[in-house]
């Protein structure tokens, strides 16, 4: 794990992904994993260099190891609008505010504004049109928000 040459198993395999763009640097790998595992709360995996080459192993994070259950879609629904009408999350609320105040955003102008991915200002329209708190109204081109009280 100390300092070594960065030695690829498949030299040409690497390279084509290095040229994809897929790799940033050579020899940082190890240290990139280590890393993503620190700041994702497991232990780092277990490396087994064999000779057919080498294989991490990685921990599941305790928290996360139970996973979360598929809602049915047909409940998806009634579970959201308890949810959201009881304690909305702040991320859905701000969307709320935002639309009352602008109409017209979209969802980009929406994530930038809240420093939100486009997949999170997504989830939370989702939420709230499941919920009834956000209709749109007409095209995505040409349409706005409305906002229900």
């Amino acid at each position: 794990m100390g300092r070594h040459p960065s030695r690829p198993f498949n030299p040409l395999l690497a390279n084509a992904f290095f040229r994809a763009g897929y790799i940033e640097a050579w020899g940082r790998g190890i240290e990139k994993i280590e890393s993503e595992c620190r700041e994702h709360g497991i232990e780092p995996p277990v490396y087994d260099f064999s000779m057919s080459g080498l294989m991490l192993t990685f921990h599941a994070n305790p928290k996360m190891a139970g996973g979360q259950a598929e809602v049915p879609e047909k409940t998806l629904g009634k579970t959201l609008g308890k949810t959201l009408g009881k304690t909305p999350g702040k991320t859905p609320s701000r969307i709320l505010e935002l639309l009352a105040a602008n109409p017209s955003l979209t969802v980009p102008e929406i994530a930038a504004q809240l420093s939100k991915s486009e997949s999170a200002v997504q989830r939370g329209i989702l939420q709230l049109q499941t919920a009834g708190r956000l209709k749109r109204v007409g095209s995505r081109k040409a349409g706005h928000w409305e906002v229900m009280q």
